[in-house]
């Protein structure tokens, strides 16, 4: 039997890019091991900073957020890591919202801050090990 690896989206609001790149850091050797996905900036820093490879879709208020929902709907992603800023209104916030709905529907992992991601990539590794 042959492991699948795990398909993770990361999306960052522009205040969050800086947390993301610090959580990624952290889950550095794990996220290598994954199929990443990524709206625009977000992931031309996770390659650049990080070194990982990542799909990069268009940037989220041009439709990156929309990219992603559609890879999850089509069963193309198993956990979104959604750096959220809930401080800052969003031109693109339906965009948001839909995404986050299709997790919800489609029963998909959702973590909107660093602390929820941080347990669910936790969880993903743990789960990995006792695969």
């Amino acid at each position: 039997m042959t492991k699948t690896k795990t398909r993770i989206a990361l999306i960052a609001h522009d205040k969050k890019k800086d947390d993301m790149i610090s959580l990624a850091g952290e889950y550095l050797d794990f996220l290598k091991t994954c199929t990443l996905s990524a709206t625009g900036t977000t992931g031309g820093r996770l390659a650049n900073e990080l070194g990982l490879t990542v799909e990069r879709k268009h940037s989220g208020p041009v439709g990156g957020d929309l990219q992603i929902g559609a890879q999850l709907v089509e069963g193309e992603i198993d956990c979104v890591i959604f750096l959220r800023d809930p401080m800052t209104p969003q031109p693109h916030e339906p965009d948001i919202n839909a995404l986050v709905r299709a997790c919800d529907v489609h029963n998909i992992a959702c973590a909107t801050n660093v602390s929820t991601a941080r347990l669910v990539l936790s969880q993903l590794i743990a789960a990995r090990s006792f695969s």
